[in-house]
């Protein structure tokens, strides 16, 4: 991977990546996010920021139209670097929930596919992505409680919105662990695979995403951002508007001409 691939005009990659790599696919349009921290793939401090950049660079990278963020070994990370806390300053701690809520800004489909632990900012970043996919062995957890604090990347209020907060509760005020299996039935992982099928169950994930319209896909995922909090009146005002721009595209016209000549249609994103 060259960093020319991340370029972006608002930002600059360091020449090295704290903790993780990047791979790009062109031909499969895909770009992975791999934490590399073995072998519990903490989240530093500094590579917070970097995450956030690269995920920027890669929603301007028009070679890529799904983004995938998993990570080596059993473990997808057990949380945040503790040391970090206490030596940032009160300003950059204020930026964390920012930081990990770059895959949600990031107009593409985000995919988080995730292994073993999954603790703090792990999970944090995870409830930011548009697709989690999950095993058996995965578990999901908030633990802030025990070191005196609370969830500072937006875990909280992203499962709250989720899962209700009864359930909320139980899990952040009692620091519980909630299994793959049980995040599924909860509604907070879209699949749950078993262990050995986790990266072919990615795969298959992002050749479905692959064959829509990159420009429907876009305007679904920023409509429902959009609409979360939204009145039914408002959010269905807004979904007439996108689903007018959308009737003058030419991934419309080209759709609706491959429905009636039985074929698979040829999405260029326009």
């Amino acid at each position: 991977m060259n960093l020319k691939d991340l370029h972006h005009p608002a930002a600059t990659l360091p020449p090295d990546l704290d903790g993780f790599r990047v791979e790009i696919s062109h031909e499969g349009q895909r770009a992975d996010i791999i934490l590399c921290r073995p072998p519990f793939n903490i989240v530093k401090m500094g590579q917070r920021d970097q995450l956030r950049v690269t995920f920027e660079a890669l929603d301007a990278n028009p070679m890529v139209r799904v983004i995938v963020l998993r990570a080596e070994g059993e473990h997808f990370s057990s949380g945040g670097d503790i040391k970090g806390f206490m030596e940032a300053t009160p300003e950059h701690v204020s930026k964390l929930a920012w930081n990990m809520a770059a895959p949600a800004r990031c107009s593409k489909p985000v995919i988080a596919a995730a292994r073993g632990y999954c603790f703090g900012v792990g999970f944090e970043i995870s409830l930011a992505c548009d697709f989690r996919l999950v095993t058996p062995t995965t578990l999901y957890a908030l633990p802030e409680q025990k070191l005196g604090q609370i969830p500072g990347s937006g875990g909280s209020a992203r499962l709250q919105k989720m899962v209700g907060i009864t359930r909320t509760k139980d899990i952040v005020m009692r620091s519980r662990r909630i299994s793959g299996p049980q995040a599924h039935d909860w509604g907070v992982a879209t699949d749950c695979v078993p262990d050995e099928e986790l990266e072919s169950a990615t795969d298959a994930l992002v050749d479905e995403l692959l064959a829509f319209s990159p420009i429907a896909q876009r305007t679904a995922k920023k409509l429902l951002n959009d609409t979360e909090d939204s009145t039914l009146s408002i959010a269905i005002e807004l979904e007439g508007h996108c689903y007018s721009r959308l009737r003058s595209s030419l991934d419309f016209k080209e759709g609706v001409e491959a429905f009636h000549s039985k074929r698979k249609p040829n999405f260029t994103g326009q």
